[in-house]
């Protein structure tokens, strides 16, 4: 969020630097904002497969927000102290801890083996809805990278319909191109803004916290099939430290590629 706030006071920093914060009216243009926004949402609507997918990528900027990310560190002990209980006081044990862990996931997941489930029935249940959850979160992410794909498109649409229109009455009111001009370039501006302080930080926000949401789920389900096979709490320790040190280089290597 203070990213956001920063962004937006470089804007008015770059406005008052250039003409004082008086000419802020300036850039502000109902219509030139509808045409860049309208236009590079009804764009992704057209992209979108269906409705209700475009209308549950719109609501990813509630969860852009939402700092709903879990240590990878605190879960992993909580896994290990069940472990411990499990293998001191049996599977049944761990009924009494599944209603306090304020992880659903995970108590799902405890559930399905005081059950008794079969363990390929639980991991297909677990990483059935671990691939859900990821490709909910694709959605999200791919609505707010064509917005900011298509924003600044359709900003240069609405430049050019100012352009047009300014043209046609150069011969008429040689004064007006001055201003002409400059209300032709606002969505060109609406449309850069759009793209670079709010959907492209908002797409990558997302995948990093959709990230941290799946590398968390793949400690789970790791963690509780061990649970379930009796394996003790050092083993359990180096698998989980094992996926998330795989997670980091993976990261790293991403990072080398894009740099």
């Amino acid at each position: 969020m203070m990213g956001f706030f920063l962004c937006f006071m470089a804007i008015i920093f770059g406005v008052a630097t250039n003409g004082g914060l008086s000419t802020i009216v300036q850039y502000l243009h109902l219509p030139s904002f509808i045409l860049t926004a309208g236009g590079a949402l009804c764009a992704v609507l057209t992209t979108a497969d269906s409705f209700a997918d475009f209308a549950y990528g719109a609501k990813g900027i509630l969860v852009a927000f939402q700092n709903k990310e879990e240590d990878a560190g605190q879960l992993t002990k909580t896994i290990l102290q069940m472990s411990d209980t499990a293998r001191k006081e049996g599977l049944l044990a761990l009924e009494e801890t599944t209603h306090d862990l304020g992880n659903p996931y995970l108590e799902k997941g405890i559930r399905l083996v005081v059950d008794g489930s079969d363990p390929e029935l639980v991991r297909d249940i677990m990483e059935a809805e671990l691939t859900h959850t990821y490709e909910c979160n694709k959605k999200r992410v791919k609505f707010w990278e064509d917005f900011g794909a298509y924003a600044p498109a359709w900003g240069m649409v609405g430049t050019l319909i100012g352009l047009i229109n300014m043209m046609k009455t150069m011969g008429s009111d040689s004064s007006a191109i001055g201003s002409g001009m400059s209300l032709a370039l606002i969505t060109t501006l609406y449309g850069s803004i759009i793209a670079n302080w709010i959907c492209i930080p908002i797409a990558r926000k997302l995948e990093k916290s959709g990230a941290a949401e799946a590398l968390s789920m793949e400690l789970v389900v790791e963690g509780v099939l061990s649970i379930q096979a009796g394996e003790n709490s050092r083993i359990i320790k180096e698998k989980l430290s094992a996926i998330v040190e795989n997670d980091v280089m993976d990261k790293a290597e991403e990072a080398g590629a894009m740099g």
